[in-house]
């Protein structure tokens, strides 16, 4: 039989867009400060500009506005759950053919705040995130769909930062929840109870059917830091790679997730 899966975490959708905004503000504070030349350096995303990666982090948060504005799919039960929101996510390829995001959005600052405007009119502090949105992986709770904003914006805060040799801040609920849903994901993909995955402060998860621990230290453990984890779990680095540079501890034989990552990307 196999290992039961185990009841989603719950996210407060009012602190979740709270965090959504502060991340937010803390990017579009520093793309302020770009220069043309900062602008148009490269990023680790293929052939985005810093421009471009800039433009599609504004688009993220404007997908919220956007989808609202839709009709409601028919409900109740959404389409896609927030765990299958990351395998769904990378199944989406981008066409090559597409044209930049910064094409469409030559002024990347009044682009910034056209959609933080419309997000504080569409999504009020009194929301309680039931509607369902048609987003472009199926229809999503609002609430649900916050939780993938504070992933999106986290993790291309890491690669404005490793783009541009800054230190934007990530605002801590934003990074929380982007690293737990990334756990939680990771948990679902593998059940089980043989390793024990511990991304401190914000998450411990066990994976991986096999003998299962039921107290004291397990025998399988996996601990890294919050970023590190991300850029794991979203492909920014791998496994190997990680271990070499002493950026993640692994114990215990069955202590190897390189077959599981990474997880969207």
């Amino acid at each position: 039989m196999p290992p039961a899966k185990k009841r989603p975490r719950a996210y407060d959708p009012l602190r979740t867009r709270t965090a959504v905004l502060a991340q937010f503000a803390h990017v579009r504070d520093a793309v302020a400060a770009l220069t043309p030349e900062q602008l148009a350096r490269p990023t680790r995303l293929g052939d985005w500009t810093v421009r471009d990666l800039a433009a599609h982090i504004a688009q993220g948060l404007g997908s919220v506005s956007r989808d609202l504005a839709l009709p409601e799919p028919p409900g109740p039960k959404p389409a896609t759950t927030l765990l299958e929101w990351p395998p769904a996510v990378a199944a989406v390829v981008r066409d090559p053919e597409a044209p930049a995001p910064a094409a469409a959005h030559p002024d990347i600052l009044a682009l910034y705040a056209e959609v933080e405007a419309a997000f504080l009119a569409d999504v009020p502090d009194s929301s309680t995130g039931d509607r369902l949105l048609p987003t472009r992986v199926g229809s999503m709770r609002l609430a649900d769909y916050l939780v993938t904003r504070t992933v999106e914006l986290t993790v291309h805060t890491d690669d404005l930062n490793e783009a541009l040799g800054l230190e934007i801040p990530y605002d801590r609920q934003a990074l929380a929840a982007c690293v737990r849903l990334l756990a939680d994901t990771l948990a679902d993909r593998a059940p089980g109870g043989s390793v024990e995955v511990r991304v401190p402060p914000f998450a411990v998860v066990q994976c991986i059917g096999g003998p299962k621990h039921t107290r004291g230290t397990p025998p399988n453990v996996v601990e890294t830091g919050a970023l590190t984890w991300i850029r794991l779990a979203t492909g920014r680095t791998e496994w190997a790679r990680a271990l070499e540079n002493a950026e993640v501890s692994a114990s215990g034989e069955r202590a190897d997730l390189a077959e599981l990552l990474p997880l969207m990307g």
